[in-house]
């Protein structure tokens, strides 16, 4: 279906564009250079321009609110400066997989070339982590290229796209400017496909099925578990997919990511066929790229040819949208008799990931709150940091679309991807966890939630120290602390400096009242929970640590 707009500006019709892809929230700083598209947002009703503090915190929003709609994030700043600030979450969105639009305003055309105001090739500058860049110089050429870069954006494998737009571009006249709905491909395995995967699966004894962001992109959670359930295959989620199989089902057998327990990454190791299931089978998934051996036979289906054979070398390899692959591979005759070790798999998720019925430190008894209280549809997302180990190891994600988090393992992450997951479904909670080195990062992003009425729920583990690097600080260089120290710093008091609540606690108890009344909340909150320095992971204490080196 096409529309046919004549006589309009170039903003306007980017506008046109966006409406058409039903764009709903943009996020920005705002920026001279484009201030006539940011005046045609204006004439627009059904999207909502959310300005930030921080060009980095408005790409999270966006990254966020996309990986939780499922509709491209589309986020603008000015020329090279807010390029820069934005860069780390046009990053994240590459490997992450995410559908992103970033529009960016760029120097007057005629001034291009001479080092002027602020330029920057912005085209070529992210090229580099970006999905396609384009610099747009004719204005008649701007509802054909936008409209690419939203096709491009979500077709295949899904990552962020970047338009250069040149300042004096936005007011010129366009004639004639067509808007067409765009479709996205959605590719099937062939019958030979099918059967070659039937084939493998018949002379299988133990497989297994590493599923991940391509499932969740392809909205295919109910397939993988119909899938699963008919042939009693284990699922694995990869790194940090851990809604894309429900967490209390008898075949989910666990989540490769940082810190995974032996007994877990045992089931891939004792495992003859391994069916890789919209996963690029990245470098935490993989365990570093250990995980998997020549003697055992990959099934490898992914939308996007370049990740099949990237990692390993599959047996068979079936580029396909993984709701379509599992439509298909649900019609194969198959008869399991692996039931048995698929059940003893389970047994070993369950005594690695289960709570003590006594806890050990503060950050078990978070998240057996959190499992407790949250409501069955609530959203987590989660910056970086060890405290997400807790998080990772013990909650239990049992519905679909219900954890956001950064597989680019990106610092400040958390809080501004809760805000654009608040927006995408403003009647669910929406909880981020982060650390206090990372919160610091995207802080500011706090004042954007008040500003906005956005009642997020933002609980930061304060334990003054970056503490990954901690960790790996006191492995590989022991009593030697350097930079790894952090001041101490209020954020439940700085919390109310940004016109949010802030709750200071320090037991389980004090959590729970402040999680509960911050569900009710109309504003955002912050639950500053004060944790143990010396618990740096889920399993070692700095003490620990510097006990093993001396043993050395």
């Amino acid at each position: 279906m096409k529309q046919t707009i004549r006589n309009i500006t170039a903003a306007k019709a980017i506008v046109h564009c966006l409406k058409r892809e039903g764009i709903s929230h943009i996020f920005c700083v705002p920026g001279e250079s484009y201030l006539p598209l940011m005046d045609a947002i204006f004439d627009e009703p059904s999207i909502q321009l959310i300005s930030a503090r921080h060009e980095g915190g408005a790409s999270f929003m966006a990254e966020g609110y996309a990986k939780a709609s499922g509709k491209p994030g589309v986020v603008l700043a000015t020329r090279g400066v807010g390029g820069a600030n934005l860069a780390i979450g046009v990053h994240t969105a590459k490997q992450d997989s995410t559908p992103m639009v970033i529009l960016l305003g760029q120097v007057h055309r005629h001034f291009r070339g001479r080092e002027g105001f602020q330029e920057v090739d912005l085209d070529r500058f992210f090229q580099p982590i970006a999905k396609w860049t384009v610099e747009i110089r004719e204005a008649e050429r701007i509802p054909e290229l936008v409209q690419r870069a939203f096709r491009i954006a979500q077709t295949g494998r899904p990552g962020p796209v970047v338009i250069s737009l040149p300042e004096d571009i936005f007011l010129q006249d366009i004639g004639e400017a067509v808007i067409s709905d765009i479709d996205i491909p959605r590719p099937a395995p062939s019958a030979e496909d099918v059967w070659s995967v039937q084939e493998i699966l018949q002379r299988a004894k133990r497989p297994v099925v590493i599923a991940g962001g391509g499932v969740k992109l392809a909205k295919a959670e109910q397939l993988l578990r119909l899938f699963a359930e008919k042939y009693s295959i284990p699922v694995m989620a990869a790194f940090r997919r851990h809604d894309v199989f429900p967490n209390d089902h008898p075949l989910y057998v666990g989540h490769l990511g940082l810190g995974t327990p032996k007994s877990i990454i045992e089931t891939v190791q004792q495992a003859d066929v391994v069916i890789a299931l919209g996963t690029r089978l990245s470098e935490v998934t993989t365990q570093d790229y250990r995980l998997l051996s020549p003697d055992q036979t990959l099934i490898h289906i992914d939308i996007d040819s370049d990740v099949l054979g990237k990692v390993y070398p599959p047996a068979a390899a079936i580029v396909a949208d993984c709701k379509e692959a599992l439509a298909k591979l649900l019609e194969t005759a198959v008869e399991p008799s692996w039931g048995d070790w698929a059940a003893a798999r389970r047994k070993q998720y369950e005594q690695a990931s289960a709570l003590p019925a006594e806890k050990r430190n503060f950050n078990e008894a978070i998240i057996a709150s959190l499992q407790q209280h949250l409501p069955n549809d609530a959203i987590i997302t989660n910056d970086a940091g060890n405290f997400a180990g807790w998080l990772h190891a013990f909650f239990q994600f049992t519905e679909t679309q219900m954890y956001i988090g950064p597989t680019s393992g990106a610092m400040g992450y958390g809080m501004p991807a809760a805000i654009g997951a608040k927006l995408a479904f403003p009647e669910r909670v929406v909880v981020s966890l982060s650390g206090d080195g990372g919160f610091m990062m995207t802080m500011q992003e706090l004042e954007t939630a008040s500003r906005y009425h956005i009642p997020i729920i933002s609980i930061v583990f304060n334990n003054s120290m970056y503490g990954t690097i901690r960790m790996h600080q006191e492995l590989h260089f022991p009593k030697r602390v350097i930079g790894t120290d952090l001041g101490h710093v209020s954020f439940a008091e700085l919390a109310k400096c940004l016109n949010a609540n802030g709750i200071r606690v320090e037991t389980e108890d004090q959590f729970t009242r402040a999680l509960i009344q911050s569900f009710n909340e109309t504003k955002p909150t912050v639950i500053e929970v004060m944790t143990d320095p010396n618990q740096i992971s889920v399993t070692a204490t700095i003490d620990e640590l510097r006990k093993r080196s001396n043993s050395r």
